[in-house]
């Protein structure tokens, strides 16, 4: 019957793409992690921890400064997911002429609420408020001072800031402190001295991420919980902190099951109502972990993207 062909036919489309994914998640969690050249720390918890990546050749003109990319991890602000995962990619960029600097910064805690909305999914809490944020602005603000102490190759001064699905949404928060409410405590009076801002399939739209269960709720989890979630938005949500006037590009694979498209799109769209033009890559065939895998073509383009914010 043609139902049923028709039932078939998405039931196997389904399967190939819940395979690619697998893969494609495989594939990126399959490299060895890569020691930093230096580490440093931003404050006094084991999370408060920032690692250097010198570049391994010189691009720079004349052999000057190397630009700084400044990566935020992602995990959906979850304990097990910690900046390990993406020094691999933090090593490919430094073989592409990049300093790099792969921040830590705390995260949620091991077990679940027992009620509510924010107890949807299975696994830990996803971030902690207000922790989470105050760890980022922190490392964000000590950044010039220790990249000048431990890791001289680079230039603070043509920083890049990028980071994939939850530190797609953290990299994007991090370019609007400027936009905070006033009684924000991580609010800063004019933009940060960002050269641009690079996120990759980043969960940026809470109010579309709801409505799509991104991750489980895990944005609802990091706000507190649904006590909390409306009110602490326009602290968090970086649909809600626009125009930046900060150059921001989004990558953002077209079959990514993770974080989809659609939430980029909303954030290109609240950019734009906003009055700020924000570039949209999307890439074809690709998934949520080809941006952060070397082994992925996808990370060549990620790298290029930071390259015309950088230089």
């Amino acid at each position: 019957m043609p139902d049923d062909a028709a039932a078939r036919a998405a039931a196997e489309a389904r399967a190939a793409a819940e395979a690619r994914a697998a893969a494609e998640e495989e594939s990126a969690f399959s490299h060895p992690a890569v020691d930093p050249d230096a580490a440093a720390r931003y404050g006094d918890d084991p999370d408060q921890v920032i690692d250097f990546y010198a570049p391994r050749v010189s691009v720079s003109p004349g052999g000057g400064l190397a630009p700084l990319v400044v990566v935020l991890h992602g995990g959906a602000w979850r304990a097990p997911y910690d900046r390990r995962h993406v020094t691999p990619f933090a090593d490919f960029l430094a073989r592409r002429g990049f300093a790099v600097a792969n921040v830590e910064y705390r995260r949620g805690g091991v077990s679940l609420p027992a009620q509510g909305a924010a107890a949807r999914g299975a696994g830990p809490v996803a971030g902690r408020w207000p922790e989470t944020f105050d760890d980022v602005a922190a490392a964000m603000d000590a950044l010039p001072a220790l990249v000048r102490e431990f890791l001289p190759q680079a230039d603070p001064r043509r920083m890049v800031v990028t980071g994939h699905s939850a530190g797609g949404h953290l990299a994007l928060w991090a370019a609007a402190r400027h936009l905070l409410p006033a009684d924000a405590a991580w609010r800063i009076d004019r933009p940060a001295p960002l050269r641009g801002v690079v996120a990759l399939a980043p969960i940026a739209d809470f109010t579309v991420a709801d409505k799509l269960d991104v991750c489980d709720g895990a944005f609802r989890q990091l706000l507190g919980g649904d006590a909390g979630f409306t009110a602490r938005l326009p602290y968090a949500d970086p649909a809600l902190l626009l125009p930046t006037g900060i150059a921001t590009t989004l990558v953002q694979g077209r079959t990514d099951t993770v974080v989809p498209e659609a939430v980029a799109e909303a954030y290109a769209d609240a950019a734009a109502k906003a009055g700020e033009v924000v570039g949209l890559t999307l890439l074809e065939d690709v998934g949520h972990f080809p941006l952060i895998d070397p082994a992925a073509d996808a990370s060549a383009v990620v790298a290029e993207e930071i390259a015309q914010l950088a230089w």
